[in-house]
This record gives C-alpha cells, sequence and structure tokens, in this order.
C-alpha cells in the first residue's frame, strides 16, 4: 500500500510537466534558407565529423532512417505549392528536388528535449522576399524610394508614382500572408494536431526568423551598404516587424530569436576571391543582430551567428574543385576536345588533384548553391540546433530529466 502511494505521488509530481502543459507553439519565418535547401543524401557527411556526429545520431532512427517525432507537428507554407503538415521529418524543406530540410527538423529534434508534451511549428517561407518590401510590416511605413532610385527613374523615364503604387502593392503581401496562416492554423489546432486538447489550450512559445539576402544584395534601397551603418534601415524594420508580429498576434513578450546571415563564414576567415564582399556581408550580419541590443528586447530577442556553423572544410574543398574545372576547361578549350572529351579530362584532373577525403565531402556534403549553405545538412543541421538552443536560453528552459 505504502509502494502503491509513492509510485501515486510521484506520478502526480511529473502530471503537471508531461500532461498539463499547454501544447507549444513555434512560429518560424523567412526565406529561401528558411524554407531550407539541403537535401537528405548529405546526412551521411554530418557522421564524417566527429563534432556532429552525435547531432547526426539525434536525426536517425534506429534502423536508419531520418526520425518522425512523434510529440512535434508542423504546418508549413510556402515551400510547395500547397500546405504540408504532419508530424516532423524531413521533407518539410524546399519542395523542388526533395526531400529536403531546413532549420525546422534539427530545431523541432532539439527543442523537443526541452519541452514536456506536445510541440507545434508553424512554418511560413517563400524564397527570394526581402524585409525592406515583402515582409515589410505595418509600423515600419511606406517603403520609399530614396534620392538615388528617384534619379534613376529619371533618368530612365519611367513613371515615378507609377512605381510608387507598384511598390505600395508589393509591400507587406508576404507579412500579412505569414499572420493569415498563423492564425488559420491556431484557429482549428487539431486540424494539424490531431490529439489536441483545447481544455489545456497553447502557448506561442516563440518566434524564429531567418531571412537576409534578398535585402543584402540590395544596393539600390541600401546605396551606402558598403558603408558602417548602410544597412540601418533593415534594423529599423527588424525592430518593427518584432513589435507587430507581437501586436498582431496578442503576445506582447513573444521569444524572438533572429538567424544572422552567415552564408561563408565569418568574415575573418575569407580567402582572397571574397575580399571585396567582406565590409558589405559584415555591414549587413551587424544589422540583423542589431535589434537584439535594444532596451525594449533584453531578456526576449536574441541573435545567432549562422556563421558559426558554415563547413570551412566543405567550402574549401569545393573552391579546390572550381579551380580544377576551370583549368580543364581552359586546356579544353585550347586543344578544341569536344565535350565528352573534355568531362572526361576534368573528372581525370579532379581524381589526380583532390584528395580522396576532399572528393568525399562535396560528393556527400553539397546539393546546392553557396547562398543556400552548399545544401549541407550538416551546416542547416547546426543553424537549426543553434536557433532552438537559443530559444531555451531566452525561455529559461533545462534539459528534460525524464524520458522522451
Amino acid at each position: 500500500m505504502i509502494r502503491f502511494f509513492l509510485l501515486f505521488v510521484t506520478l502526480l509530481a511529473y502530471a503537471p510537466l508531461t500532461y498539463a502543459q499547454p501544447l507549444q507553439v513555434f512560429l518560424l519565418a523567412g526565406q529561401s534558407n528558411m524554407q531550407g535547401h539541403a537535401q537528405v543524401r548529405t546526412f551521411e557527411h554530418i557522421g564524417m565529423d566527429p563534432a556532429t556526429k552525435s547531432m547526426l545520431d539525434e536525426m536517425l532512427s534506429a534502423d536508419g532512417s531520418p526520425r518522425v517525432l512523434d510529440r512535434v507537428w508542423i504546418s508549413s507554407v510556402g515551400c510547395a505549392d500547397h500546405e504540408q503538415t504532419g508530424k516532423l521529418t524531413t521533407g518539410f524543406g524546399a519542395s523542388q528536388n526533395g526531400p529536403k530540410i531546413g532549420p525546422e527538423y534539427t530545431f523541432g529534434i532539439t527543442i523537443e528535449k526541452y519541452v514536456h508534451g506536445t510541440i507545434l511549428l508553424i512554418k511560413t517561407s517563400w524564397g527570394g522576399k526581402s524585409l525592406n518590401t515583402d515582409f515589410r510590416s505595418p509600423s515600419a511605413g511606406p517603403y520609399e524610394f530614396n534620392e538615388t532610385q528617384l534619379a534613376n527613374f529619371r533618368k530612365q523615364g519611367k513613371d515615378i508614382e507609377a512605381m510608387r503604387a507598384e511598390k505600395q502593392m508589393a509591400t507587406g503581401v508576404n507579412y500579412r500572408l505569414m499572420i493569415e496562416h498563423v492564425r488559420h492554423v491556431l484557429s482549428d489546432i487539431k486540424r494539424v494536431v490531431p490529439d489536441y486538447d483545447a481544455s489545456k489550450g497553447f502557448e506561442l512559445a516563440g518566434f524564429v526568423w531567418f531571412q537576409g539576402w534578398n535585402d543584402m544584395v540590395d544596393g539600390s534601397t541600401y546605396p551606402q551598404r558598403d558603408m558602417p551603418g548602410g544597412y540601418d534601415a533593415y534594423s529599423h524594420a527588424m525592430a518593427h516587424f518584432i513589435r507587430d508580429v507581437r501586436k498582431d498576434l496578442n503576445a506582447p513578450q513573444l521569444p524572438f530569436v533572429i538567424g544572422v546571415l552567415g552564408v561563408n563564414g565569418p568574415v575573418s576567415e575569407y580567402g582572397a576571391d571574397q575580399l571585396r564582399y567582406k565590409g558589405i556581408h559584415q555591414n549587413f550580419r551587424n544589422a540583423m543582430a542589431a535589434p537584439a541590443a535594444l532596451p525594449e528586447f533584453q531578456g526576449n530577442v536574441a541573435a545567432v551567428l549562422t556563421e558559426k556553423y558554415w563547413d570551412r572544410e566543405l567550402s574549401n574543398a569545393k573552391s579546390k574543385e572550381n579551380e580544377v574545372k576551370q583549368k580543364a576547361k581552359k586546356l579544353a578549350s585550347d586543344s578544341k576536345l569536344p565535350p565528352a572529351e573534355e568531362r572526361a579530362l576534368q573528372e581525370k584532373m579532379r581524381n589526380e588533384e583532390l584528395t580522396e577525403r576532399e572528393r568525399q565531402v562535396i560528393d556527400k556534403g553539397i546539393s546546392n548553391l553557396e547562398f543556400h549553405y552548399l545544401g549541407s545538412a550538416k551546416i542547416l543541421g547546426g543553424i537549426g540546433k543553434g536557433l532552438a538552443e537559443s530559444m531555451a536560453d531566452l525561455k529559461n528552459l533545462n534539459l528534460k530529466s525524464t524520458p522522451k
């Protein structure tokens, strides 16, 4: 009888954590890197590095297939031509040439270790979108053409008023789509999470933002981007975005994590061929991270430098391969070789000038271009994990002591 009573008390002690917690809802938004272009075939590369082997182990089931997370559900729009829902697994990255993952996969795997009960991820991501226009939020005000842009329009003979009207139509479209989808999912959660218990309710637990490429390369909107402060307008728009998301979703203290663009890794490690981008890239990264330092956001907004998850071995091997291809192409051109013989020459030189390790990491680790983090599951997996750990820090969560 005493043993039964002690067991009952133990179960009762865990009940509030395991069964009474509201559904934890995390929002993920951004452009193509939030979509994610890492093909599942690049998983093997993660295990080739002892430092990331444990991350791969968490991504795979006992039979070696990608895990399906029973406690983490997802609704995603923008990655495919339809809404994707289900238990979190692979295939919720960009749909073309899939299956792929984005940061959502390891974010879910990692945040699950901190959260008791059920989790819902709502992901809204569209490739090729800017914060200055597409995701521009209401309090940021209308997009205003700068004097350089206006001068160029006049020189090109364009109708400035028509240009303003066109810009106004485009401004905020993806912000509104994002908010509308979040509200749509939350209005009928059982549609996405079949075992959702409405009596426990849900909590908007955090927001993750991972975007930036279209703003970084937009020299028209940011004409002084090579100068310190040249991207200040991005920082201002980002701060308004955070305020507006919290207001529109009635979550005034919603924890917010900004994934700071980090393609090519830390600028201190840039090679000679990248030095011309060094100032612009660092200026933009500074602007992305800046809102986290604002007094009003202390303790509830954080910036994660995704540059630290870049794989230098992978990118160096790819650069070396590109150099070999260019040499082979020149030799083929000088010798007027037909295409088939040129390809054979490239392969021969690749085998001779690249080490076996370099060929392996390229073949197993890359599935896309540099601006998509090389389509590397090792890089995007690290980013998703880092974003989740930052979110857990903001929320003062501790790793669970109870089994999954």
